[in-house]
């Protein structure tokens, strides 16, 4: 069975939408970056962006659990990367995620297996990436590249 999530946008004024998620979630005002909009909120390209950084970094963090690890305070950067396609159109060619883990590698058992298995469990890259070329770098607390 599907699940379904619903969410509802107002437009507000020029570019400027409010998007309501229900229940007991904030309000999210999004705008477009200037010149086109003010750039008073988060663009849909930026929210994409903070969307697979965001469920890559959860799941990280369940995949590490699922080997007794409790990770703290890591640090996840996104890169939104847009070009145009052959009609001369704006699009997303590609989404960087660097993801740099407060501990050094070391400090974690079974490591390697959490890494191996993490993106599998992220619903958004894993469904975006069918479009969009989404690369992942980890890096431990000492700055060693893991992934």
């Amino acid at each position: 069975m599907a699940n379904k999530l619903a969410i509802d946008l107002t437009h507000e004024a020029g570019y400027q939408f409010t998007a309501r998620f229900g229940g007991t979630v904030p309000d999210l005002l999004m705008d477009e970056p200037e010149p086109m909009g003010q750039g008073k909120g988060p663009s849909p390209d930026q929210l994409l962006g903070t969307a697979v950084a965001n469920c890559l970094s959860a799941s990280l963090i369940f995949a590490l659990r699922k080997f007794k690890h409790e990770p703290s305070n890591f640090r996840t950067h996104a890169e939104v990367i847009q070009g145009r396609n052959q009609e001369g159109r704006l699009r997303i060619v590609q989404i960087n995620v660097f993801i740099k883990l407060s501990e050094p590698a070391s400090s974690f058992i079974h490591l390697d297996k959490a890494l191996a298995q993490f993106e599998n469990f992220c619903t958004v890259t894993e469904s975006i990436r069918q479009c969009v070329p989404v690369k992942v770098t980890v890096q431990d607390g000492d700055g060693a590249v893991l992934k």
